[in-house]
């Protein structure tokens, strides 16, 4: 039986086997490119933060077919008491943030999804129903990434310009099908710290990557599931700590931060306290670029804003 995301085809091969022609194709297939990292941020900033939050709500469980009370009740709770407490702390302190929002999320609260824009953040694709993309057929795979971004244009009057596959999943095909939706940047992929853009096979493909990263997560520090060993392993405070040194090793670099929640995971009161207090920590700085994924993608693909040369690395 074949691992998933271990291998993207079949081949009767095992890896130690193959031809230098085939490692070569697995690797060069989608490859990082020049560094994107500004020379400059707008305003003169120093560094820029990018908040983005994964309103799944119900979807996780509802992929895995799992349809009884429980699990989907966790799921309403980032839809119900979650996201309200987002917003209004986000609308307090005046900040953006760019929210990846599954298709049926949309379809089943259209007034939130609509919130969102109304409030002047972004809503981008992250899946039909968080689905495992790698899992997928080619045709299904790009039939459900366009109908996502059909469905959050309709309810809130904008097309999505950014995706970010279901759980960081990224199969042969995503690429290819991010490019025929004219998306202008992806937030998948874990090459860099920085901006940078896409290849593949060599070739640029025009779209940036924005990165995230495990460390930056909200639900690797606190997911709970009573049948696994799925357990909370850190204090809230304790992530703090961890997102405020990130944050403080970004600002040294005259980076990006870029912060990843769900509102059913960073909802809960004693983890938005964490949250509170760690954009006290960056508000401390009053060199700052607030920013949503789209706005740090439009900045970062300007000439003007790179160094004369900006190495791969």
């Amino acid at each position: 039986m074949t691992v998933p995301g271990t291998r993207t085809e079949a081949t009767a091969q095992p890896a130690w086997a193959w031809e230098e022609a085939e490692w070569r194709r697995h690797v060069e297939r989608v490859r990082a490119g020049r560094s994107l990292k500004p020379s400059r941020w707008p305003g003169g900033a120093k560094a820029a933060v990018a908040l983005s939050f994964d309103p799944d709500h119900e979807t996780i469980p509802l992929r895995d077919g799992q349809v009884l009370p429980g699990k989907l009740a966790q799921g309403e709770y980032g839809a119900r008491v979650g996201v309200p407490r987002i917003l209004r702390l986000l609308e307090r302190r005046s900040l953006p943030a760019t929210f990846f929002m599954p298709a049926v999320c949309a379809l089943l609260r259209p007034d939130e999804a609509r919130g969102y824009t109304e409030r002047g953040h972004e809503v981008a694709i992250h899946g039909w129903i968080h689905e495992r993309n790698m899992e997928l057929a080619y045709e299904d795979e790009r039939d459900l990434a366009f109908r996502c971004a059909d469905t959050l244009e309709q309810i809130t009057g904008q097309r999505p310009v950014g995706i970010r596959t279901p759980s960081w999943d990224f199969s042969e095909h995503t690429l290819g099908i991010s490019r025929d939706l004219g998306l202008s940047y992806d937030s998948s992929l874990m090459a860099d710290d920085d901006p940078y853009e896409i290849l593949s096979y060599g070739e640029p493909t025009g779209l940036v990557e924005i990165p995230p990263e495990w460390i930056r997560d909200d639900a690797v520090y606190f997911n709970m599931d009573r049948y696994t060993a799925v357990r909370p392993y850190t204090v809230p405070r304790q992530v703090l700590g961890l997102w405020r040194d990130e944050f403080d090793a970004a600002y040294a670099e005259g980076g990006l931060f870029e912060l990843t929640m769900h509102p059913h995971v960073i909802g809960h009161r004693s983890r938005m306290v964490v949250l509170d207090e760690l954009l006290d920590h960056i508000a401390g700085h009053h060199d700052i670029w607030y920013a949503t994924h789209a706005q740090v993608a439009e900045h970062v693909r300007q000439p003007s804003a790179l160094p004369a040369e900006a190495p791969g690395r």
